[in-house]
């Protein structure tokens, strides 16, 4: 059956669209122009979009240029889109043109074909009313920052708490246990496995200050500028009052950005946030990449701690198990690392009063806060609040380790403990039996200092 169609039209004539869709002329030519990916541009963007328009509707009213009703029906329908009732409306792909334009467009459009239907008459206009006092060039930014921190604020930063949290209590439950320290994946001197676990925690600790520390420059809004930063036809006074709707009705410290020529063309603040993100991944690769390898075996690897066994890990050898959580953590690092090249090459890409890289920036933005909120929380509760030291395992690696002869140093010196370490490894013995055949201390003084556990 065939769909039925209405006309449209724009600047450049007409052109049909769905009748059954919210959407106008602009909308469909970029629909129909722009076959690129599968990426469309992120849910994320729409709702921050939501609470733009709905802002913008507010001050413009306050302001005295949009008279009350039409005010209402446009925040009516932006609460529509910030509860995602309007999703089928926003068809736009990530790869458009570079300032976002369409996907402005797309938003004024279904804003006034909805609030046109609410109204039952011809009330609203896209770009006279829903676009009043802004340019696709100032709303496209700042949904990108409204986004960008929102996200942050309400999805990345309580999974990073919370895997914080599952590491503190595995501190209070391994204290006491000591185990081989490691560097350069060779022995070394012995550390508490509180200790090591501590070096986890605090890397997400630094990284959430990090990240935090960088929501600053996303709070600042570029609303106001308009076209080029000099705010043309927007009213006196709108920069301000815009963001302080837009701090109202999301809880988020918006402020309007003192210089609105550095706010269109510039992404610095979100090339300076993602660096942080971009943090996190090497940590968290770091913290798995640990895990994998303490949980390697279970018999011919270190086996120091197990991990929860989710499911099965070979299609050939029965039994295997594999620390999945851990490979998904690590693709997403490199995934987030890989966007982190993106915004920086995109950032640096600026012409004159605007920079025409945005929704590739956003779209690469939102998905390493996304990956990264949803892998640490996968992380998280199905395998880092499972890990259970093996005690045996810990001990008899640490009395096996060669470098636990560093405590004797002080007593023997640093080449006379390079051959007790060499002898012991070449005859297989025990540090205590290497001591003793080469003279260097007797049993009782080896006794009396040698004690691994007190090294931590």
């Amino acid at each position: 059956m065939k769909a039925k169609l209405r006309k449209e039209h724009d600047s450049i004539g007409e052109i049909m669209v769905p009748a059954d869709k919210y959407w106008g002329a602009q909308t469909e030519r970029s629909f129909e122009n722009f076959k690129i990916g599968t990426e469309k541009m992120p849910p994320e963007v729409i709702r921050a979009f939501g609470y733009l328009k709905k802002s913008a509707a507010l001050a413009n009213n306050h302001l005295g240029k949009l008279d009350e009703k039409k005010c209402k029906i446009i925040c009516q329908v932006c609460d529509e889109i910030i509860e995602g009732k309007l999703t089928d409306h926003f068809p736009l792909v990530v790869w458009q043109t570079g300032s976002g334009t369409q996907s402005n467009m797309n938003v004024n459009e279904v804003v006034a074909h909805r609030g046109n239907e609410i109204a039952g008459t011809n009330l609203l206009h896209p770009n006279d009313d829903v676009n009043k006092s802004q340019s696709s060039n100032d709303t496209f930014p700042t949904a990108m920052h409204i986004a960008g921190a929102m996200e942050i604020k309400n999805k990345l930063i309580p999974a990073i708490d919370g895997l914080i949290e599952t590491f503190k209590k595995l501190e209070k439950e391994n204290k006491g246990i000591v185990t081989t320290g490691r560097t350069h994946l060779q022995d070394a001197v012995p550390i508490a496995f509180s200790q090591e676990i501590s070096g986890w925690r605090n890397m997400l600790e630094k990284s959430k200050e990090q990240i935090l520390a960088a929501q600053k420059g996303m709070c600042e809004l570029a609303l106001g500028g308009t076209a080029v930063g000099t705010g043309l036809n927007a009213p006196k006074g709108f920069d301000k009052t815009v963001a302080d709707y837009c701090k109202q009705l999301t809880g988020m410290p918006f402020v309007t950005a003192k210089n609105k020529f550095h706010a269109l063309t510039s992404q610095d603040d979100i090339v300076f946030s993602h660096g942080a993100l971009k943090g996190l991944a090497a940590n968290m690769m770091k913290i798995a990449n640990d895990v994998r390898w303490l949980a390697s075996g279970p018999r011919d690897g270190l086996g120091e701690i197990t991990i929860p066994a989710n499911e099965p890990g070979s299609s050939i050898m029965p039994g295997k198990v594999n620390p999945t959580q851990c490979e998904a953590v690590t693709m997403v690092a490199v995934r987030v690392m890989g966007n982190d090249a993106t915004i920086g090459f995109a950032a640096s890409q600026g012409n004159f009063q605007l920079n025409v890289f945005l929704p590739v920036t956003i779209y690469s933005f939102l998905q390493s806060v996304r990956l990264l909120a949803d892998c640490i929380n996968s992380f998280n509760k199905k395998c880092a609040v499972g890990i259970k030291a093996n005690k045996e395992k810990m001990h008899y690696n640490l009395y096996n380790s060669l470098m636990l002869v560093t405590a004797l140093n002080p007593y023997i010196g640093y080449e006379n403990g390079a051959k007790v370490a060499k002898l012991a490894f070449k005859e297989n013995i025990s540090l205590k039996e290497a001591v003793l055949k080469l003279g260097l201390m007797t049993e009782a003084d080896f006794d009396k200092v040698f004690k691994p556990e007190k090294m931590v």
